[in-house]
């Protein structure tokens, strides 16, 4: 299950940005900013990383694993539509015996969508949790 939260603000700056080595997709920003906050709440997070579809890292809590993604699409004028998605990972063990399934009342994803609300200049427009 992936859970994929849209929103909008004017705070992340595309062109500050680590230029995307394999697509010029933004995201970075988003991502450093949400990995830095999900660290303050004792969340284990690697560092970003680029792919074809945006930035990527990784998250940990308990027995959980996740990875959390981060892209964005010019909207009009300086407005972007971001996106942050979160994927439950799961070892092929957790997969076999049916463990460590990621809920649509997920602990991470709750946090998250927590940190967006709480932001003033965050707009979130749709929540998708895919099955």
């Amino acid at each position: 299950m992936a859970h994929v939260i849209h929103f909008t603000t004017d705070r992340f700056d595309p062109a500050t940005e680590p230029p995307n080595p394999i697509n010029p997709i933004p995201g970075h920003s988003v991502l450093a900013w949400l990995c830095c906050e999900l660290q303050a709440l004792g969340y284990d997070t690697t560092d970003t990383g680029a792919e074809d579809w945006g930035w990527y890292a990784y998250t940990k809590s308990g027995p959980m694993s996740y990875m959390l993604g981060a892209s964005g699409e010019p909207e009009s004028g300086k407005h972007f539509h971001w996106i942050i998605a979160i994927t439950g990972r799961r070892s092929l063990r957790d997969r076999l015996f049916g463990r460590n399934k990621m809920l649509a009342d997920d602990e991470l994803s709750a946090t998250v969508e927590r940190l967006l609300r709480a932001q003033d200049d965050f707009r979130i427009e749709a929540i998708e949790k895919e099955a």
